[in-house]
């Protein structure tokens, strides 16, 4: 069973950055790759970041940029850093890892951007 815990969300203003973490609790070498996920309210849920485990690095077009993902397998987490936040960056941020055909998610944190 793999446990993916979220944290780092919270309410900011335009302009403004965060750093969401994904914490697992097994070593993040042993996925595939892992990611991050957000859903706005009535939007689907899309793909923001991802990083393989050779560290190569996949962004949506829309935060290009902006936001920066990374791993620090010590810890067994991964970052997101968001900057230059925009309202429309406002969702619930899940973390995901992939690995054998399977995809584990995390229960999301709320990311919250004011104008």
């Amino acid at each position: 069973q793999v446990q993916l815990v979220e944290s780092g969300g919270g309410l900011v203003q335009a302009g403004g950055s965060l750093r969401l973490s994904c914490a697992a609790s097994r070593s993040i070498f042993s996925f595939n790759a892992m990611g991050w996920y957000r859903q706005a309210p009535g939007k689907q849920r899309e793909s923001v970041a991802a990083i393989r485990r050779d560290d190569t690095t996949n962004y949506a077009d829309s935060v290009k940029g902006r936001l920066s993902i990374s791993r620090d397998n010590a810890k067994n987490t991964v970052y997101l850093q968001m900057n230059d936040l925009t309202p429309e960056d406002t969702a619930v941020y899940y973390c995901t890892a992939y690995r054998l055909g399977h995809t584990y998610w995390g229960q999301g944190t709320q990311v919250t951007v004011s104008s």
